[in-house]
């Protein structure tokens, strides 16, 4: 193949790195990162120079030139593609984030355990680099920093990276068009987790509005009869636009805001055939006699049933919710004091607050020793004593170990009002092992919430496979409560299973897993999740009173005895 002196530079420059990432020989690997940067400042191609003299070139040397001669010969260096192929894609593209050399990829690899840039981010998120050598504060947040930008150009979003964009664009499409109707569509209004775009249902003709959009840095990716198409030249961010006529408006609305199952299955019991005109979504349900169902719902066959007998579920508000659980402070790896923590709490109007803290197998969160307990529960009876009526609970997030048992003697264990199960660690496991570790949480008389079943982290990590059913049938056979974890990169357990919960009367709870004060409102991800389920306030345990929740801890406590 011919090959000019920049790819080639780069092939020797990724060697290097990878050998240093993988703890090859590191004079090895010194020598091609020189040899790199002596051919990408070659006067002359290395195609145009006699293959016998590459070696005489000073910084090159035998060894590089014979990866050279490889290059030419098969296209490839072939110790480079070994190593990428026993490298992590997550890992290759952490040598693409500015500030990230091997040397630190080593330790978030080999020392942290994380193989993705999601991954990488949501240890910023939790304060986790701080706790290694040479991860900084400053470090920490330049890396977070710089992997926020770089996944800004993939094109997919979690729901809460994408809201702020998505009202705000909104409100200014409105504003700029007093006189046609721009309304949200799509998954964003069906509250799905991830977003790849923004859709409207307009009857704005797509040539009036193609200036505005070319004016805010978007360009035009594909135009047809019904819908136009643009890109952010700034932000990649796709904008969806469905074209209609006013009169038409509100059944494109009903079209484009459901499942294609849900549409199925709608069309088949009250068809909409091309003469129906509507001036509400509200009208629609009307004409067929059932009650409204709101976008969030329109997923499944069976909620049509059920909204043809006036059962749909009043579901959970934000408002309901009563409590922070599940939230870490700095005594593991939380920014905020306990005490800060508290008073946040009381400023939102809430009436208690769970303490969550990582327990001590958990290293790499700073998690707590059982002298550190003992210390922490004493700081939390002064502040209870300070602060009441309002209460701080004892709990702990405590790590399911590989076989499945709790991080702490039973007696540590029965110290805690609260304990949270959850997996942290060897997530890389077959269903069979996975289930193993979690039924023998469960079943475990200390366990009253199952944390972040799947371990997933969305659009980053994929989770471990679970059997949702066998374990949902165990949490309502021991009396385990089933966390949605509201930080918006888990939403774990996805809700999609969580109606099967209901089913089996198992109570979740809706945590935001907060380790700052701000991911408080991270609640908010959470609730979108249980709305969808079909979840009422009374079958979340965050949405419990003060009272209620004390006769909750009192049957948890009974399961120990």
């Amino acid at each position: 193949m011919t090959a000019d002196n920049s790819f080639i530079a780069d092939q020797f420059s990724l060697l290097s790195k990878l050998m240093d990432i993988h703890g090859e020989n590191s004079f090895k690997a010194k020598s091609y990162s020189s040899a790199a940067f002596t051919i990408d400042k070659l006067p002359q191609q290395l195609s145009e120079i006699p293959a016998d003299k590459y070696a005489s070139i000073k910084g090159i040397g035998d060894s590089a030139a014979k990866k050279i001669n490889e290059i030419f010969e098969r296209g490839e260096i072939v110790a480079l593609t070994e190593l990428i192929n026993k490298t992590p894609e997550g890992i290759m593209q952490m040598l693409n984030i500015k500030g990230i050399g091997p040397k630190k990829i080593t330790v978030i690899w080999k020392e942290m355990g994380i193989e993705s840039i999601g991954e990488l981010l949501y240890a910023c998120n939790e304060n986790r680099l701080t706790l290694y050598k040479g991860f900084g504060e400053k470090t920490q947040k330049s890396i977070q920093e710089s992997i926020e930008y770089f996944l800004k150009n993939i094109g997919s979003y979690l729901y809460a990276q994408i809201e702020e964009f998505a009202v705000a664009f909104d409100e200014k499409l409105k504003k700029q068009f007093t006189k046609n109707q721009f309304l949200l569509t799509g998954n964003f209004r069906r509250h799905i987790e991830t977003i790849d775009r923004i859709e409207w249902v307009t009857d704005m003709p797509e040539a009036a509005l193609q200036s505005f959009l070319l004016e805010n840095n978007f360009v035009t990716e594909k135009i047809d009869t019904e819908e136009s198409v643009y890109k952010g030249t700034e932000e990649n961010i796709q904008l969806n636009f469905h074209h209609t006529n006013v009169e038409h408006i509100y059944k494109k609305l009903f079209l484009t805001s459901a499942s294609e199952q849900f549409l199925n299955a709608w069309n088949k019991k009250f068809p909409l055939n091309s003469t129906n005109d509507f001036i509400s979504e509200e009208v629609i349900l009307e004409k067929t006699n059932i009650q409204f169902i709101p976008a969030y719902l329109r997923e499944t066959p069976g909620i049509i049933d059920k909204a043809v007998h006036n059962d749909l579920p009043d579901v959970i508000q934000l408002k309901d919710i009563t409590t922070i659980i599940h939230s870490h402070s700095k005594w593991s790896d939380g920014n905020n004091t306990i005490e800060e923590m508290a008073n946040a709490a009381l400023k939102m109007g809430l009436q208690y607050l769970v303490i969550s803290d990582h327990s001590k197998t958990a290293f790499y969160a700073n998690g707590l020793t059982e002298e550190r307990v003992k210390a922490q529960h004493a700081e939390i009876d002064e502040l209870n004593e300070k602060l009441k009526p309002f209460k701080i609970f004892k709990s702990i997030e405590s790590d399911i170990l590989n076989d499945g048992s709790l991080d702490y003697s039973d007696e540590v264990l029965n110290s805690f009002d609260i304990v949270i199960a959850s997996v942290h660690s060897n997530l890389k496991m077959s269903e069979e092992k996975a289930m193993m570790r979690l039924l023998n949480a469960i079943k475990n008389p200390f366990t009253s919430i199952l944390g972040h079943c799947t371990g997933r982290l969305l659009l980053s990590r994929a989770g471990y496979p679970v059997n949702h059913t066998k374990l949902i049938n165990a949490c309502a056979e021991y009396n385990v409560v089933v966390e949605l974890n509201a930080n918006p990169r888990r939403l774990d357990m996805d809700w999609r299973y969580i109606d099967y919960c209901t089913e089996k009367n198992v109570l979740i709870s809706i945590d935001p897993d907060a380790h700052s004060i701000k991911a408080f409102n991270h609640i908010k991800y959470g609730v979108l999740a249980a709305q969808k389920a079909g979840i009422t306030k009374e079958q979340n345990l965050s949405s419990h009173s003060l009272s209620e929740f004390e006769v909750f801890l009192k049957i948890q406590r009974e399961k120990r005895n």
